[in-house]
């Protein structure tokens, strides 16, 4: 797949940074290209984690008209790496946008852990653009590990003051068929969401 994307980009003489998604067949066992960002994806410390490469600052680099500090035969992806994107949204209400000032703001840290923010104590949430509010990446040995630490980094995310979508990342984070791999597409759509959606409503009656 890694091989088929350098050949595409090849193909169509790009020279930047860019993100090639291709789709997996589970049926046929094939994979089809999807769809290329010519850009900077906002996925991109996922990457750096496990190559131990500044990606934008490579951009820039090539965006000066300078070679690259690096070459592709020497890359070597080193572990697993996940990001959980932090939005001011209530999962359990369709995901609906929730603006408003946040109280507290106090993000997880440590070795592996990486967060990417703009907010603080204080900082209001506007109503008008894009609700992400930090991404949060852990990089560690294995796939199995690197969630672990994601769920512990997400316990230890506090904030205060506006609906965030923590609650629905830690219960993915400790959903059997996540942590088994068996997952699709519509994972969340048609099994997860109704079976978190019904465990957090009774939670709520019996806390009543």
């Amino acid at each position: 797949m890694a091989a088929d994307a350098v050949r595409l980009a090849e193909a169509v003489e790009y020279c930047g940074a860019g993100t090639i998604e291709f789709i997996y067949d589970l049926d046929r066992g094939t994979y089809h290209f999807l769809e290329m960002n010519t850009r900077i994806q906002v996925e991109h410390p996922v990457t750096e984690a496990v190559t131990d490469v500044d990606l934008v600052a490579e951009q820039i680099r090539v965006g000066a008209g300078l070679p690259l500090s690096l070459e592709s035969s020497t890359l070597r992806q080193n572990g697993h790496a996940i990001e959980c994107r932090v939005n001011a949204e209530d999962p359990l209400n369709g995901f609906q946008p929730c603006p408003g000032v946040l109280r507290d703001w106090r993000p997880p840290s440590g070795k592996g852990i990486r967060v990417d923010t703009h907010c603080y104590p204080g900082y209001r949430v506007p109503p008008y653009y894009d609700s992400l509010l930090a991404k949060v990446i852990v990089h560690a040995d294995s796939r199995l590990t690197a969630i672990e630490a994601m769920e512990a980094a997400l316990r230890e995310f506090v904030i205060e003051g506006v609906a965030t979508t923590v609650p629905f990342q830690l219960a993915v984070m400790r959903d059997e068929d996540f942590r088994a791999g068996n997952v699709t597409t519509a994972w969340v759509e048609q099994e997860f969401m109704e079976r978190w959606y019904n465990s957090k409503t009774h939670e709520r009656r019996i806390t009543q």
